[in-house]
């Protein structure tokens, strides 16, 4: 029975410290539209330990994980979770990346959800080489809201 208890007081040990990590690495799971005080849908996200935004959101109405970066120009994802979504891929390009350059292909999303923060018919980049299943969140679908930085959280509004 020791022996038992032992095993169950780690189990639980063990879930408590993998639901800190994954809270670290994205404090953002329990995204929610709220309104700011002129009744505009808005959606805060905190900071993660890296220093980055990251939160689940939705493509074309399938869920995903998006890292907020202002400086890619439209949305970016890897070609595994392009196919996965059943994305059309348009015509090949050659884009200048932090990393240098990269050949890419044009997409098209039909729906990009953030928290109830829905953007229609949004730009993407579909990248051969990107590691993991993460989503670029790029210009192309910022550009549509309002966006306030302050004290390690970022405030995405709808437009007036």
């Amino acid at each position: 029975m020791l022996f038992a208890a032992w095993i169950v007081g780690l189990a639980l040990l063990f879930l408590v410290f993998q639901r800190f990590t994954d809270q670290g690495e994205n404090p953002n799971w329990d995204l929610e539209l709220s309104r700011d005080g002129g009744g505009r849908a808005q959606v805060v996200l905190a900071r993660n330990r890296a220093g980055h935004y990251v939160a689940p959101g939705r493509i074309n109405g399938e869920p995903v994980i998006f890292m907020i970066d202002t400086g890619a120009t439209d949305v970016a994802l890897p070609l595994d979770l392009a196919k996965n979504l059943d994305l059309r891929l348009g015509a090949g390009r050659l884009s200048r990346t932090a990393n240098g350059d990269v050949q890419t292909w044009a997409a098209l999303l039909e729906e990009v959800d953030l928290g109830g923060l829905v953007a229609q018919r949004v730009r993407a980049s579909v990248l051969p080489n990107m590691p993991g299943d993460q989503v670029l969140l790029g210009m192309s679908y910022l550009k549509r809201f309002e966006m306030i930085q302050r004290d390690g959280t970022l405030i995405l509004r709808a437009p007036e």
